[in-house]
């Protein structure tokens, strides 16, 4: 990027040394031979999908995203690395993904039907997803041998993976291995079925961290590779790779019984040093924070932030801070001195989830890539 930095006043740097070592992280808990995909859609979890896809060149087998105009745009940055497209795609969709060579999910015979019409001359790559619990999409379970018979039977296609998804593998044990035992006793019945050498797949970060033995032959790593742990006891073997900036633009002392921000919802209760700050909601900085206990960085120490959030500005306390003044830095989300405030952190706050925290970070915030 050529933007000089004192111009920025609200911007997001990657750090991909960090989502290198994330990478490394999440192998480091799989058996050799076990391949990652690179979980990519949604902006890369709003990190930015081309700097991101290509620090992941090479350090995963595949990738997966969304959709097909996502797919569209990866294959712009990585040329060469399998695309494939987690979620089922529109009718008219499909020779887009047929003709790229994408790899797309199958739920239907339908669905098999119509993509071995646009094939052509080589057989189109496909995973069939089976249901065992998410209830989104996929085969289900008790369907799934009938309908495999089925499919396999339509030319134009090679299954070359079977996949599944865990929707509870941060919060239920049980139910979570019981899941996983029955998506790789189905994957024994499919193989035995004539469904050759297939790819088996089913675990998401979670999974990678708390059930790693069951992996299969690939997994999906998502929100772990971008430094936050959905099981909070191994955040201590991720880092961070967003650490989202803005800009004090405004510094004032406010008196006593003040209103400050839309609604009066907070009032000063005494003289207070007020900052304005450059990121709103507009940005991606939740309205949800608005008087939850919301905290930024500056100078190395926790702000509160003050009243409701706005649409471009948000303003914290800054009394104890008097050497602060306009253009410094504030942290919205990372580390600033000894402090650090991680995507689960803005996310408890908010009543919301950290995959939310990241993918709202707007795209008017620049990415900034560094090693």
């Amino acid at each position: 990027m050529n933007v000089d930095q004192t111009a920025r006043r609200c911007w997001a740097e990657i750090d991909l040394g960090a989502l290198r070592h994330n990478v490394a992280a999440a192998r480091g808990q799989l058996a050799a031979g076990v391949k990652i995909m690179g979980v990519v859609k949604a902006n890369a979890y709003g990190h930015g999908l081309g700097g991101v896809a290509q620090a992941l060149a090479g350090q995963v087998e595949t990738f997966g995203v969304a959709n097909v105009t996502e797919a569209e745009e990866l294959r712009t940055h990585v040329p060469v690395a399998p695309i494939f497209i987690l979620g089922p795609a529109l009718p008219d969709e499909r020779a887009r993904i047929a003709a790229a060579r994408f790899v797309p999910t199958i739920s239907t015979l339908a669905e098999a039907r119509a993509y071995a019409a646009l094939a052509g001359e080589e057989p189109l790559p496909v995973h069939l997803m089976i249901d065992t619990g998410m209830g989104r999409v996929g085969i289900l379970e008790s369907d799934v041998v009938t309908v495999t018979r089925e499919i396999l039977a339509v030319r134009g296609l090679e299954v070359t993976g079977l996949a599944s998804h865990l929707p509870v593998a941060d919060e239920d044990e049980a139910f979570t291995r019981d899941q996983l035992a029955r998506f790789h006793r189905v994957v024994g019945q499919l193989r035995s079925l004539g469904v050759s050498q297939p790819v088996a797949h089913i675990e998401n970060s979670a999974g990678i961290i708390a059930y790693a033995v069951e992996a299969g032959d690939m997994v999906r790593a998502g929100l772990m590779l971008y430094g936050s742990a959905p099981i909070a006891d191994f955040q201590p073997k991720l880092r961070a790779v967003m650490t989202w900036k803005t800009r004090i633009t405004l510094v004032r002392d406010m008196p006593t019984g003040h209103g400050l921000s839309y609604g009066r919802t907070f009032i000063t209760e005494h003289p207070m040093r007020v900052a304005t700050l450059a990121v709103g909601y507009a940005d991606g900085y939740q309205r949800h924070l608005s008087n939850r206990g919301a905290e930024v960085l500056i100078h190395g120490r926790r702000c509160p932030v003050l009243g409701r959030v706005t649409m471009d500005q948000i303003l914290a306390d800054v009394t104890a801070l008097p050497h602060v003044v306009e253009g410094d830095e504030a942290v919205l989300l990372g580390r600033q001195g000894d402090e650090e405030i991680l995507a689960a952190e803005l996310a408890e706050k908010s009543g919301t989830i950290p995959w939310e925290i990241f993918t709202g970070v707007g795209r008017r915030v620049e990415r900034v890539y560094h090693d």
